[in-house]
């Protein structure tokens, strides 16, 4: 089982570690189940299932470390957290990187963007931070950690790739562990390959549009030391919900619903009601 310090290990060797998005505890105990290697958290999940809400960094630092840290409890696998553009300027980085290390991740994901940030799916008007507050944020983060085995993901949200390069290697310079470009930066896996090529440092992506489903998994495993499929559990608990709830609301009963459901027995199983009784037994006398 990979831990904080097996995870950088993991990294370091080349061998990329395959992740799932998760926005609360049991989509990421779903993801751990189907044996991915670790877990990434999605603000865009965190504000769709928290708020109801675009994610526009409408939540708090304390809202998105108390979903991270319940899912770190709940897992057994590493959670790399995603940490928006820091909440703020350097300073408030520092409390950033320290709240969530306390939280047990074993990454955490920073962005350039101005603050609030915008999700690049919804708004295509990206604005990015000056290149030395940038790298100046990437240095506080780095130095806040007390932890040295937790790992610093620098993002880039620049469209250029040529920025995006000046930008990443900075960033390495400035001590980030991995970098993230953002998928729309580029058009081609050749283009990717020399991302990777000229940056020198491991890679994150995030398999979204067309990485999502152009690219191998063995281009995937040329170039990425982390490959996360961000929206896929998201998306695919809306669309399951949306089509059973329409036939429920129209019929008033079950019988034909579209897609099938989980067994009670099976989901009391999973989420751990026969471990509950157990530990009721071994403390709890009966009368």
């Amino acid at each position: 089982m990979l831990n904080r310090s097996t995870f950088k290990q993991r990294v370091a060797s080349g061998r990329t570690a395959w992740a799932a998005g998760a926005y609360d505890c049991l989509s990421a105990l779903c993801i751990a189940e189907a044996g991915f290697d670790a877990v990434t958290t999605t603000g865009f999940g965190i504000s769709a299932s928290m708020l109801g809400e675009a994610d526009a960094e409408l939540y708090t630092l304390t809202e998105n470390v108390a979903v991270v840290r319940n899912i770190v409890n709940a897992l057994g696998v590493p959670l790399i957290a995603d940490a928006d553009s820091g909440y703020g300027n350097a300073i408030n980085v520092i409390r950033t990187v320290r709240e969530f290390e306390g939280a047990g991740v074993a990454a955490l994901i920073l962005e350039d963007q101005v603050s609030p940030k915008r999700c690049p799916l919804g708004d295509t008007e990206i604005a990015v931070l000056p290149i030395e507050e940038s790298v100046g944020k990437v240095r506080a983060a780095v130095d806040a950690r007390r932890d040295p085995e937790l790992m610093i993901i620098a993002r880039t949200d620049v469209n250029d790739p040529a920025e995006a390069v000046r930008r990443a290697k900075a960033y390495v310079a400035a001590g980030a562990d991995i970098v993230q470009p953002v998928s729309r930066c580029f058009s081609s896996f050749e283009a990717l390959r020399t991302f990777r090529r000229e940056v020198g440092a491991p890679l994150s992506l995030q398999l979204l549009s067309w990485l999502e489903t152009e690219l191998t998994p063995e281009q995937v495993e040329e170039i990425a030391a982390l490959a996360t499929f961000t929206f896929v559990p998201l998306m695919t608990v809306r669309h399951a919900l949306k089509s059973n709830l329409e036939v429920l609301a129209k019929l008033h009963k079950t019988s034909d619903l579209p897609l099938s459901r989980e067994h009670y027995a099976d989901f009391t199983a999973f989420i751990g009601f026969p471990r509950i009784k157990d530990t009721q037994e071994k403390y709890i006398p009966r009368a």
